[in-house]
């Protein structure tokens, strides 16, 4: 059963996430050569990172009321694959818009339910998270070469096409997702188990507000990284390929972490794992702003294992240990909108505002969001017992 669970999560999400490796990097290429212009394009980019706060918690709301997680993944599979053929029709900025935010906000409300399936494959059969994740870093990287690969033999209009065979692999591989574990979501006599109450008293806990703060704060300490690096090192006079090189470094090294993710579950708790991916982003945006050298910025790109890693890892199994599984989705869809959704998107904006004006000094700033989620983080060690906070309710003194 471990296997068989392990595997078919794992597919599922090799498939979902070679759909990023697509769509994030090149989504503006496209947009651009769809004649869009960089206002507009900016509007496309960052609307779904807003928009999904109320959109992906609610349909995870729903998806945890009724226990049927594996059918809303399915339905939004098939829905991106309606979304994606029109992507690849339609002209006009609002037509384009409508179709890209809608196929956005479909792919990042799948992930949160899909982390809930995995999570409990690793309490129901002890399958290793970090195994199955791993499958979507390497299809990340593989689809990425892919598009580049494409767009240099067929142009960029080939890349919608990519996309969108891409979302009808994930929507076909949805139907093969373990469906005994979405049972865990639902209560002994049948009934939706879930009410507003159980997710008010959640959001009304000082731990899970601090774990929000803690992990949306590392995790969007990445945006000028993410928005500007590669500008930023063209600028410093490192070729395309040494560019290349440095983005590929960061990810094998979170697949090397993901994959040996048992291990260290055995060895640092939850709240550890925060601490370290909290005080090694604080390290790694500081020096970043210095304009290291080569051989120090490939350093810094190891670091990628802990602070996206080891944050990611660190929520997964907070939520895994202290949130009941009644609704785990909602709790996931708010992590995820929290850290790469409303943060993400808050520290994006802000990252083109200060970059045009300080450069590389942004990334000190970059380090002072990730010092809030270093502190939030050591909150969260203080203050958390390490069981359910809604059955523990764990008083918080702050004094």
């Amino acid at each position: 059963m471990q296997i068989g669970h392990s595997a078919r999560v794992g597919a599922f999400l090799g498939a979902l996430l070679q759909i990023k490796g697509v769509h994030f990097p090149i989504l503006p290429f496209l947009l651009e050569w769809r004649g869009l212009s960089a206002e507009e394009i900016a509007v496309v980019v960052a609307t779904p990172f807003f928009l999904r706060l109320g959109v992906s918690p609610g349909i995870a709301f729903l998806a945890d009321r009724s226990g049927r997680h594996r059918g809303t993944i399915v339905l939004l599979g098939w829905w991106s694959v309606a979304m994606a053929a029109l992507l690849g029709q339609l002209s006009g900025f609002y037509a384009i818009l409508g179709a890209a935010v809608a196929l956005s906000l479909a792919m990042t409300t799948i992930m949160p339910l899909t982390e809930v399936i995995a999570v409990g494959g690793v309490r129901a059969h002890g399958c290793d998270y970090g195994r199955m994740r791993v499958w979507g870093s390497l299809t990340f990287i593989l689809a990425s070469s892919i598009a580049a690969w494409c767009i240099v033999l067929l142009g960029v209009g080939s890349v919608v096409w990519l996309v969108f065979v891409g979302c009808l692999i994930t929507a076909i591989t949805a139907h093969l997702l373990p469906a005994d574990i979405l049972e865990l979501a639902s209560s002994g006599d049948g009934k939706p188990p879930l009410r507003l109450g159980a997710i008010r008293e959640l959001l009304l806990s000082p731990v899970f507000l601090m774990f929000l703060v803690a992990c949306g704060a590392i995790q969007a300490a990445h945006a000028t990284y993410y928005a500007f690096g590669s500008i930023h090192w063209t600028r410093q006079g490192l070729s395309a390929e040494l560019i290349g090189a440095l983005w590929a470094l960061g990810v094998f090294a979170e697949i090397i972490l993901f994959a040996w993710s048992g291990a260290v579950y055995q060895r640092l708790s939850a709240g550890a794992l925060m601490v370290i991916g909290g005080a090694a982003s604080v390290v790694r945006w500081a020096v970043m702003a210095v304009d290291p050298g080569f051989g120090v910025l490939v350093l810094l790109q190891v670091l990628h294992a802990l602070t996206f890693g080891a944050s990611h890892l660190a929520a997964i199994r907070f939520i895994s240990l202290a949130v009941d599984m009644k609704f785990a989705a909602t709790a996931q869809a708010l992590y995820a909108t929290t850290a790469m959704g409303v943060a993400m998107g808050g520290a994006t904006l802000a990252s083109g505002v200060f970059y045009e004006k300080m450069g590389g000094n942004t990334f000190f700033l970059m380090a002072g969001l990730a010092g809030v989620g270093l502190i939030a983080a050591v909150g969260v060690v203080r203050f958390w017992g390490g069981g359910l906070l809604t059955d523990a309710k764990p008083r918080v003194e702050f004094v």
